[in-house]
């Protein structure tokens, strides 16, 4: 055997693509529009190269207090990490370790099968209704016994969101196994089950920075549970590297938390612009499902998804497309400013038209 037989085999996340050049309408990896919290900005220029050379606290202590106190908790049941893909990371490294399939949807966030695989963690993908809406007795724990359950609530990319009753249904009938929910986009309208982890200490809820709070560069993600299951995730977070979220970035993130207000006013303008840009769609007769998300998951019937993406895309206009079967005429278009939404209904309007005259 060679040493190449003996390298790891695995099929990576694909990440939305970070178009170089100029005067782009980036669209498709669900950024936030709008600039990061003033302080956030102005703390950034704060910084003297004298921190830098000392290392950052391995705790987290000043975000995870932060965040603590914001969701009325204790610290003891904050974890933080860089970006949510981190935190996740960790979660699955943490609590999936028996010979029993952890469950999540077939149309989802992505990285899910890559970690369980790079893992070795067995899983097996269920299958979302013909609605893209998840089967809640497809998870029951107590009927059909798992490793572990995943659920991004709401559900990218198809942007539908469940209610906390939903979700709490599948919780309660997995009580020997940990449930984590994934609530990336979660503060764009839908509800939450965070305040549940005082109730289930199976229950571990994850958030990001990167949408809502428009620090996708700075990567801050985090997770609140019971402190049993912070506890498990810090010892392996300590096992791989201590040291995961600079001096900097922890500062930033503890501005970002202290600005409602401004957070506030953010998640408003986003929400109105998706909330117009749903109906135009609708009305140019795209199928576009109620989101709770950044973004919209649209079809346009008898029109392939991939030739609106590439025509797009030629306009320097960049939007999510797979060519997954069962979502393969589906577009994920990323909310922007109103501005940069009016150009893009313009275009695909050119671009539909097109493609009906040829």
């Amino acid at each position: 055997m060679s040493f190449e037989d003996k390298l790891r085999k695995i099929k990576p996340y694909v990440a939305g693509e970070q178009p170089q050049q100029e005067n782009v309408i980036k669209l498709n990896t669900n950024e936030n529009p709008y600039p990061p919290a003033p302080e956030v900005q102005e703390k950034s220029r704060e910084f003297v190269t004298d921190i830098l050379k000392k290392y950052p606290d391995p705790d987290i202590h000043l975000l995870n207090a932060a965040l603590a106190k914001y969701h009325g908790v204790d610290e003891s049941r904050v974890f933080s990490g860089v970006g949510s893909d981190d935190v996740l990371s960790v979660a699955f490294l943490s609590f999936f370790d028996s010979d029993l399939p952890i469950l999540f949807p077939d149309i989802t966030y992505a990285f899910y099968p890559v970690w369980a695989t790079l893992y070795r963690i067995p899983f097996t993908e269920i299958p979302l209704d013909e609605n893209f809406r998840i089967r809640p007795e497809d998870y029951y724990g107590d009927v059909k016994p798992n490793g572990g359950v995943v659920i991004a609530n709401p559900n990218a990319p198809t942007s539908i969101a469940e209610s906390a009753a939903f979700i709490e249904d599948i919780i309660r009938h997995n009580p020997d196994s940990v449930v984590v929910v994934d609530e990336a986009y979660v503060d764009f309208g839908a509800e939450s089950v965070l305040e549940l982890t005082e109730k289930y200490e199976n229950l571990l809820v994850v958030r990001t920075f990167s949408k809502s709070r428009s620090m996708a560069g700075i990567r801050i993600g985090y997770a609140v549970g019971s402190p049993k299951l912070i506890a498990t995730m810090n010892a392996v977070k300590q096992s791989i590297n201590s040291y995961t979220m600079n001096h900097i970035t922890i500062a930033l993130g503890v501005a970002s938390v202290e600005d409602e207000s401004y957070f506030r006013d953010v998640l408003a303008k986003v929400t109105k612009t998706r909330e117009a840009a749903k109906e135009r769609l609708r009305a140019m007769g795209f199928i576009v499902p109620d989101s709770k998300t950044n973004f919209l998951f649209a079809e346009y019937p008898g029109v392939p998804g991939e030739y609106i993406f590439t025509e797009l895309k030629k306009r320097n206009i960049y939007v999510r497309w797979w060519p997954k079967e069962r979502i393969k005429n589906r577009l994920r278009i990323t909310i922007g400013t109103d501005a940069e939404m009016e150009t893009v209904y313009k275009e695909i309007e050119k671009i539909i038209e097109a493609y009906k005259n040829r």
